[in-house]
């Protein structure tokens, strides 16, 4: 989930915009229906092309340069994953007072994965740590312009006072102790290799019950990976992640270093969505809790 920015303005994005956005940048499209994808998420707002294109129309600055990002990278990495990787069609411009790019890709069918589905699941958890195993292997490159840097330095403030916040839904103590802790694990010590930086359920698809895709690259970078670890407190349960962390060859400063990442960003979910959206209340109180337990 993208992080927005104090004071960011939202520009309206209706299914007419998104019809005059594509035929006039994109003709050859122009004939096809579009339907609304509703609930989308946070940062985009999505609609089906046709029966094989989508269209992804960011909602805030934060995500706007997603498209450009996938556009680039998605097609050198995809060949070596393997799991379905959104498949990029066109990069549209800002027009009709909409101000950033937009993204044309190709429709991957698929349902959300969910806890219910795979919480529990062994294949899951081996299916996933093979797909970041193969992400972290794929050759950085040189040119790392435009990618995602991740820290947990940069989150201290806004986790402790999300802390401070939620003291009394959660335990405080307790929060502080796992925070604590990843800020002083030692650091990555290998060479920076790929993250996804937003894995979660909602940018996981499944196709029969299976894993078949992973979407949402917006804050895919090079680095330290512990942040993708956030999958196995949102998605697994214990045993699971055991069985994940195994397969992924995961060791104790980099798990410690992904439990922060999972409390960090739960709690900013929280804080930030939970008052509104029960979903997310449910979600992000799991995350919270499985990153404690570790």
């Amino acid at each position: 989930m993208t992080g927005v920015r104090a004071g960011d303005v939202r520009p309206p994005i209706d299914t007419a915009l998104v019809e005059r956005l594509v035929d006039t940048q994109f003709p050859q499209w122009a004939e096809l229906p579009l339907k609304l994808l509703d609930p989308a998420g946070s940062d985009h707002v999505i609609h089906r092309l046709g029966e094989e294109l989508s269209v992804r129309l960011p909602r805030h600055s934060g995500a706007a340069g997603q498209a450009r990002k996938e556009s680039e990278w998605l097609p050198r990495l995809a060949p070596g994953l393997p799991l379905a990787v959104p498949v990029p069609m066109g990069v549209g411009e800002p027009d009709f007072g909409y101000p950033w790019p937009w993204a044309v890709s190709r429709w991957l069918d698929g349902e959300v994965a969910t806890v219910e589905g795979l919480a529990d699941s062994a294949d899951a958890a081996v299916e996933l740590a093979g797909f970041l195993a193969a992400l972290q292997r794929a050759a950085p490159g040189e040119d790392h312009e435009g990618l995602t840097v991740r820290s947990l330095a940069d989150r201290d403030h806004a986790t402790r006072a999300a802390i401070a916040e939620v003291d009394g839904t959660f335990d405080a103590a307790a929060m502080t102790g796992l925070w604590d802790a990843a800020l002083g694990a030692p650091g990555w010590a290998r060479p920076p290799v790929w993250f996804h930086g937003d894995l979660h359920t909602g940018n996981l698809l499944t196709t029969a019950g299976r894993l078949s895709a992973v979407i949402d690259f917006g804050e895919l970078g090079i680095g330290d990976p512990a942040c993708d670890l956030t999958i196995a407190f949102t998605l697994m349960s214990a045993d699971s992640r055991a069985v994940f962390r195994e397969a992924l060859g995961v060791d104790e400063a980099t798990w410690t270093r992904g439990r922060g990442w999972a409390l960090a960003t739960g709690l900013n979910a929280y804080t930030s969505y939970a008052a509104g959206n029960p979903r997310v209340a449910a979600q992000t109180t799991r995350q919270i809790t499985e990153a404690l337990v570790g």
